[in-house]
């Protein structure tokens, strides 16, 4: 680490550089928030003409002849099926339309563990309830299991997604009962599991014959750049090992369509599709079919999301590169940090030295940036090494995310610099 070569006078003095440099941003009330992968007014002014131009004269009946109007058809229309079928990769008898979060379907998959089990007694009655947890990922995954009192065991991402040799241990213990992925540019870091990674998962023999892996794939078309990355097909390489009930997979069109109004969607096995449709039957009449004929209307083929999709890269690339341009500016030839380069998604995972995140984020926040929580990207909040911190480029403009790269940077040289003094 560069600092760590310095004297006790030059550290002194790179400190108050930097402190005033800091200092002259809390002068200016800045306000920004790069806390969630929100996306920004332009994004959403884009979805909103293509939806104010294409869906004005809808019919409400779907292709089968249904109206979308009324009671009925659970598991969503046949055209919002094949479309999320498309995306998944996997038959659309396979597939179950929800409303507009795919969040709310993956907690209540969790709850049906919980309370009814995936073929065998529930989760709750097995006494100790363990899930496999990626780590850095996304909170709300972790909140979920904290919710139902569910064990988190962490389990280190690597370049190529969860280490596999740890997994393939825990899943001998048979009250592990789950696994978290996020597979194509993982929140945070924006990696994308490997084929090997995938094949690795798909031909897990767990302890726990109702083991499931949530399979959040809510970046799968979020691509930056044409040459973005690809990802295996789950749902093939599991019928290779007779596993077809083994992962249940989540998407939406959450950051396709919009965030409060989108459609979301699940695919699992045959026994654990009859299951959920059971629950439905009980927990609700239908979900929005209006907005999924909506949705349907526009969004025809897997094509027409790409093409979409296409307009939204533009958006956010440059947002992106500037913030990787401002980190590679300010911690250039530092070795003080290291941040992940993701082709696609929402998320830049930015790592700095042992015990620096909390500071750093601190120091945001009293300057006027909102930073996700340090910790939050780790199961209870408890980051070990206390070092990551989740980068959210999408909401601010270009403008605002130089500023609030800048800003970032100096509170992580000032929280280095102040580690490497106390030492």
């Amino acid at each position: 680490m560069y600092y760590k070569s310095l004297g006790k006078t030059e550290l002194e003095n790179e400190l108050n550089k930097l402190k005033s440099r800091y200092n002259s941003f809390k002068e200016r009330e800045i306000s920004l928030d790069m806390s969630r992968g929100k996306p920004g007014p332009t994004q959403l002014d884009v979805a909103s003409d293509v939806f104010n131009a294409k869906t004005n004269n809808i019919i409400y009946k779907a292709e089968n002849g249904f109206d979308c109007r009324n009671y009925g058809v659970l598991d969503g229309i046949p055209e919002a099926k094949r479309l999320f079928a498309e995306i998944l990769g996997v038959d659309d008898s396979l597939i179950i339309v929800g409303g507009n979060s795919s969040l709310n379907m993956m907690f209540d998959t969790v709850a049906q563990g919980m309370s009814h089990g995936f073929g065998s007694e529930p989760w709750s009655k097995q006494g100790s309830v363990k899930f496999l947890c990626p780590a850095p990922g996304y909170d709300r995954h972790f909140s979920i299991c904290e919710y139902f009192g569910i064990e988190m065991i962490t389990v280190p991402n690597t370049a190529d997604g969860p280490d596999m040799d740890i997994i393939e241990e825990l899943v001998k213990d048979p009250a592990v009962k789950g696994m978290w992925c996020v597979p194509k540019y993982s929140n945070p870091t924006g990696t994308t599991y490997s084929d090997e990674t995938v094949r690795r998962i798909a031909a897990l023999k767990p302890a726990a014959n109702d083991f499931r892996v949530f399979w959040d794939n809510a970046y799968v078309v979020h691509e930056l750049y044409e040459d973005g990355d690809t990802l295996l097909n789950i749902y093939e390489e599991c019928l290779k090992h007779g596993n077809e009930n083994l992962v249940i997979q989540f998407t939406s069109t959450s950051k396709i369509s919009f965030p409060g109004a989108g459609i979301a969607a699940q695919a699992a096995g045959p026994d654990d599709i009859a299951k959920i449709k059971k629950r439905l039957s009980i927990q609700t009449i239908g979900y929005d079919k209006m907005n999924q004929i909506r949705h349907a209307a526009i969004f025809k083929t897997l094509n027409d999301v790409n093409e979409h999709m296409k307009k939204f890269a533009e958006i956010l690339r440059p947002k992106f590169e500037v913030v990787l341009k401002l980190f590679e500016k300010e911690f250039g030839g530092l070795d003080i940090a290291s941040w992940t380069k993701p082709k696609g998604g929402y998320f830049i995972s930015l790592d700095l030295p042992e015990g620096c995140a909390k500071r750093t984020h601190t120091l945001c926040k009293e300057a006027g940036l909102v930073l996700t929580g340090a910790g939050a990207t780790f199961p209870y909040g408890k980051d070990p090494k206390d070092s990551n911190l989740r980068i959210a480029p999408s909401y601010p403009d270009v403008k605002e995310l130089e500023l609030a790269a800048e800003l970032l940077t100096i509170c992580a040289k000032i929280a280095v610099i102040e580690k490497v003094l106390a030492e």
